[in-house]
């Protein structure tokens, strides 16, 4: 309860600071619309508009993300929130595409399947950016080292890079993706990318030479023109865009917040990192110049013949292609046809009319331009492959679903695509889903859908004919002239598939049904577009290039005795690949993302009710959020799932061997599962809601942390005394033989954090999540008047944190006081540490091009160590530490008043804790010497009051004794057995000396001419629990009086002294024998005094007993207080016990 009771407050702490926080307001909207109370499409509709409307671009169905466009840059996508949603839960934190991410790469981790997330929506509802971010999250969060970090940046360049050829303007979207791909990226089973895989579908080659009014061609075209520097420019022929026909057809060349210039300057570094050399790179700037400078070549007409109006125009496409222009020109305006007469083949040269010529320039364009395309993509393939097929993350962008005012066949083969990813999402969340139920018994009531499968069929089925197969047999039996192949196509359709509810026919095209809805296709060279074919001419002029580079993109053979069999079609390949992908994504873990586009406009906060509610439609969310909410959450196999939890109980850890259904039970009693949150199929269980789900997930994290902290303790038993000696010899080797040692803090152990972060979430809040409090212990800071100011001083692998308190001012949490950050301080900005020669706790933190911070810290030694360690990991230095008892330092610098210098000066005092004086500028302190600066740790030492037990115990085992032996009263000590094992104390410091001391005589007869032995120390209290007996301590009541404080320097003494036996020597006459009675004592009169005020002390927090001589209590208790000790540890009263209490809990009345 109370680690639940902790994560609570955690958790409230961090949604206090997270950026969709309601602070306590009322939800005007519902995370996840599975909750929603009607379940409409105008409910749907009304909820996304109010997250939209409050920047909340996020909502869940489930597991399912709706993500809307903003049409705006939203600052939500920092390394703030890729900390934040890395290993949280989906209901701890607010939806967002890094949880999505997250769960992908922890479900892969888990269960090493890979997983694969399908990005759909219509043209402009951020699909791609919707990619980007999710590439972005896994790179940062995977890990890794050199080698990793060069595949991620592989990755992550490789999306500019695709973009710039593979993108363009169009009315509905400023950056459309004008191909599909599906990145593969291949991790290892500890989760860092080994490598990728980027697979292309269907290029809008069509672009490079035909364009729609608002539109522009691909941006790699208008990159160059952009920013291509001036020798560049002389080698390519590139001028302005006006000045090139193929992109002046639209009149548009700029777009709102696009910089070409710098656009590409982020290509050219792409194909660096895609290990392209400057050679390669030219040749591929040298195919995009080409194919503008074939656009301008312009054609007339004499007879039906078609020839080149200016042939000056051939010369630098001809130049950058390296190929003959005469060629060039002859290849453009006719063409070679095999004919067989009689048994014979000849080859028979055709004059091109005007129309054909141009078709012939378009063609050589476009297919020049794929072929490069299909370049670019081998080469990021190339960049980032590996032999590793483990485990792998798809994620797919492909282009949206489009309906425009006139639609040909690249609209047919986009919405085909889409129309198969939404039969997938029909498949498996809603078809498969319910079948999955049926066929596991589970109880279930069948929730109806759209199965969008008879439209698939009517475009790519072969028995009957689909349009997909009708449209390949045309184009299987069209002559060299195209004329009338579209009207034949037409015509067939008709006659094959008129009937079906789906289709319908006009004039001069058709109409399909579509799940996104009714879309019109015109049918104007549907055929010639289909048939795809590069002329052997074309391939024979490219292969006559004198570049290299040029030749390998056209690989082809040509066959003098004309091609065997049907060519390929584009339909065809669109078909497969279609298919293939289906197959890819089925055999993995799917997860979606459902993008919705707002308005057409383009603008931040505009909505469009109807356009919006039609999305809903038909992308099928309604029916998505009624499966979900009647459905399972989660469902496992019983192998998989025994094998995840079997951990929760005795009787299935470590291994089930009864029937799994037993075993399953045995899990969901232990952990008070309700049995209406899961059910047992015949080979699957099923859980009903996520948070049963969480709850599993939590009782099984707590149960390892159990046993992790189990082997944790026994590791950390076994080797604590090794590593905090090694600690304490490091700390001890920066400050040897330079800076003099406390008796107190030179053995104590190193336990790092003093103040507790785990256990105040206000100031681990503060922290980045995943960086780790190496060391923690409230300071004091003086400021500019020598004032002390109290700070809680963390250190991470990054940085030093001054944590301090302030009040809210405004606003409704006026008066709250909460922790805030007072200073950062990079360690690679920390030039160095002074320090004096005493035993002081003063440190001046240096910092780089800033103020320094003196502080007062009780641990330095440590300290010291801490940062050594931390700047020789990070930054492969050691520290710089300064030794002088005069130094400067400079102030912060506040309002008018400038920032100054400060001294302070350290001298020789009379006490040994540090005697602070100011004046003016000047810090004055003085302390006298504990220990030399040659002291190590692991040294016993002999100090003043030592010396004087030592002396006394020699001079009183030297004669007989009197009156029998007496116990003397001796320093509060703890028994041997109190030594904290480590993390166990909270940050509390144990007194110093944890051993016992030995016996000693009590006030032996004096003997003429040697002086009585004085008691060094008072009266002190017996710790509870401890045993009397031998080596016990019993204290009595004896004269006081100052110590005998020699002048000798300390010396090492064995690590334990034990009494001197008696003497075997029978007493002299004249002295009593040990076994004689000792004298009786007599009487002490009764005096009345005045009874003395005893001190009392308030807890201000509570402290649990980490032993059994120290005392518990809780926050507000009133103890008695006994003696103060400088080691921090008091002894006090309370509910009738005597013990130890750490003063730092504490406070005087």
């Amino acid at each position: 309860m109370r680690e639940a009771a902790m994560l609570i407050s955690f958790l409230l702490v961090l949604q206090a600071f997270h950026w969709q926080s309601e602070a306590g307001a009322k939800k005007s909207s519902v995370d996840d619309m599975v909750l929603l109370t009607k379940i409409t499409e105008a409910a749907i509709t009304d909820n996304l508009k109010r997250r939209f409307m409050e920047d909340k671009i996020y909502t869940y169905i489930g597991p399912v993300l709706v993500a809307v466009n903003p049409f705006k840059q939203l600052p939500y996508f920092g390394d703030k929130e890729i900390e934040m949603y890395q290993g949280a839960a989906q209901y701890e934190v607010p939806p967002h595409i890094f949880s999505l991410a997250d769960t992908m790469y922890r479900n892969m981790l888990i269960d090493f399947d890979s997983q694969c997330v399908i990005i759909s929506g219509e043209s402009g509802a951020g699909k791609t950016v919707s990619a980007k971010f999710i590439m972005n999250y896994i790179t940062k969060v995977c890990g890794g080292g050199r080698q990793v970090q060069h595949v991620k940046d592989i990755i992550l360049e490789s999306n500019p890079l695709l973009e710039s050829f593979g993108n363009a303007k169009t009315t509905r979207n400023n950056n459309s993706s004008r191909f599909g791909k599906y990145i593969e990226i291949q991790f290892s089973r500890g989760g860092e990318p080994l490598g990728g895989k980027v697979s292309n579908f269907l290029l809008e080659k069509s672009r490079v030479h035909s364009l729609n009014e608002g539109e522009r061609s691909f941006h790699i075209f208008y990159q160059l023109c952009a920013g291509a520097n001036p020798y560049m420019k002389e080698q390519l022929g590139i001028s302005s865009v006006d000045n090139f026909w193929y992109l002046q057809q639209s009149g548009v060349y700029q777009v709102d917040g696009t910089n070409d210039a710098h656009d590409f300057q982020e290509t050219q570094r792409a194909m660096t990192v895609m290990g392209m050399s400057e050679e390669r790179q030219m040749d591929i700037l040298r195919i995009v110049a080409a194919i503008l400078h074939m656009g301008n070549i312009s054609f007339s007409e004499q007879n039906n013949a078609a020839y080149i109006t200016d042939p000056n125009y051939l010369a630098f496409p001809a130049y950058l292609l390296e190929v003959d222009s005469g060629w060039l020109g002859q290849k453009l305006v006719s063409r070679v046809f095999d004919s067989k007469w009689g048994g014979k083949s000849e080859r028979v040269d055709v004059t091109l009319n005007m129309e054909q010529a141009q078709f012939t320039r378009d063609a050589w364009t476009k297919g020049l331009y794929s072929r490069l395309f299909d370049y670019i993509v081998q080469a990021v393939n190339s960049a980032m492959v590996t032999d590793a097929n483990l485990m792998n993350i798809g994620i797919l962008d492909i282009y949206g679903f489009e309906i425009f005012g006139r639609n040909g066949f690249e609209q047919f083969c986009i919405n085909y695509v889409n129309e198969k990813l939404q039969q997938i999402f029909i498949e498996l969340t809603l078809k498969s889903e319910q079948e999955e139920y049926s066929m596991e018994g589970i109880q279930w009531k069948p929730i109806q859908y759209f199965d969008n499968k008879v439209v698939c069929d009517l475009i790519e089925e072969k028995r009957p004919p689909g349009i997909m197969c009708i449209l390949d047999d045309t184009c299987a039996t069209m002559s060299a002239k195209s004329e009338g192949a579209d009207e034949d196509f037409h015509r067939k359709m008709e006659s094959q598939v008129g009937t079906h509810p789906h289709y319908q026919k006009f004039t001069g095209g058709f109409i399909i049904k579509h799940y996104a809805g009714n879309v019109s296709y015109h049918i104007d060279n549907f055929c010639e577009k289909n048939r795809d074919v590069l002329f052997p001419d074309i391939i024979e002029v490219m292969q006559s290039s004198q570049n290299s580079f040029i030749r390998s993109l056209f690989p082809d053979a040509i066959s003098s005795g004309g091609a065997k069999g049907r060519p390929s079609t584009a339909g065809t390949k669109i078909r497969m690949q279609a298919n293939e992908l289906v197959t890819t994504l089925t055999n993995c873990i799917p997860h979606y993302i459902r993008c919705i586009k707002p308005n057409e406009t383009k603008r931040p906060r505009d909505w469009d009710d109807q356009m919006v509610k039609h999305q809903v439609e038909y992308l099928g969310l309604k029916e998505n959020i009624r499966v979900k909410r009647a459905g399972f959450a989660y469902r496992r196999p019983f192998s998989k799932f025994l094998q995840r939890y079997a951990i929760l109980t005795q009787e299935t850890w470590p291994q089930w061997r009864g029937e799994p259904t037993q075993g399953i039970i045995h899990i969901m009693k232990a952990i008070n599962m309700d049995p209406s949150q899961y059910q047992i199929g015949r080979t699957k269980i099923f859980v009903k809601d996520p948070e049963s789900l969480y709850m599993l997930e939590e009782s099984r994290e707590r149960r390892f942390d159990h046993h992790a902290r189990v082997i944790q303790h026994a590791f950390r038993k076994y080797f604590s005394k090794q590593r905090y000696m090694k600690e304490k010899m490091e700390a001890s080797d920066l400050l040897l033989k330079r800076k003099g040692r406390r008796a107190n803090s030179l053995n104590r152990n190193f336990y790092g954090d003093y103040i507790g972060v785990e256990y105040k979430p206000g100031l681990a809040s503060l922290i980045p999540r995943r960086e780790k409090i190496e060391f923690a212990l409230t300071v004091d800071k003086f400021d500019r008047r020598f004032r002390r100011q109290k700070r809680d001083l963390l250190v991470t692998k990054n940085a030093i944190y001054m944590c301090g308190r302030t009040e809210i001012k405004k606003g409704p949490d006026k008066g709250k006081v909460i922790d805030v950050i007072k200073r950062k301080i990079d360690l690679d900005n920390l030039a160095k540490v002074t320090l004096s020669i005493y035993p002081d706790n003063l440190v001046l933190l240096h910092v780089r091009n800033d103020y320094e911070s003196l502080l007062y810290v009780e641990f330095k030694a440590e300290l010291m160590m801490v940062l050594n360690r931390k700047l020789k990991e990070r930054f492969s230095r050691e520290l710089h530490l300064d030794f002088s008892n005069n130094f400067e330092y400079r102030v912060r610098k506040t309002g008018w008043g400038g920032g100054g210098v400060r001294r302070v000066v350290v001298m020789d005092g009379a006490r040994k804790e540090p005697e602070f004086s100011s004046s003016g500028s000047t810090l004055t302190v003085r302390l006298t010497h504990d220990l030399p600066p040659s002291t190590r740790p692991g040294e016993r030492v002999i100090t003043a009051e030592m010396r004087n037990e030592i002396s006394k115990m020699i001079s009183a085992t030297s004669r007989p004794r009197r009156n029998g032996p007496r116990s003397m009263g001796g320093s509060r000590h703890r028994p041997p057995n109190s030594r904290l094992e480590p993390n166990s104390c909270r940050g509390q410091v144990r007194p110093p000396g944890h051993g016992r001391h030995p016996m000693l005589p009590t006030d032996p007869a004096p003997i003429p001419n040697q002086p009585v032995p004085q008691r060094p120390f008072g009266r002190a209290p017996v710790p509870p629990g401890s045993v009397s007996g031998r080596g016990s301590i019993r204290s009595l009541k004896g004269p006081s009086s100052s110590n005998n404080v020699t002048g000798r320097p300390p010396m090492p003494i064995p690590e334990m002294y034990n009494p001197p036996p008696p003497p075997s020597d029978p007493p002299p006459v004249n002295q009593p024998t040990i076994n004689r009675a000792p004298v009786p004592l007599p009487p002490k009169p009764t005096i009345d005094r005045p009874k003395p005020q005893i001190p009392t002390v308030k807890a201000l927090y509570r402290y649990d007993a980490l032993d059994t001589d120290e005392l518990s209590f809780e926050e507000g208790d009133v103890l008695q207080l006994v003696t103060e000790d400088a080691s921090g540890w008091w002894t006090c009263n309370f509910r009738g016990r005597q013990g130890f209490c750490p003063g730092t809990y504490l406070q005087k009345l």
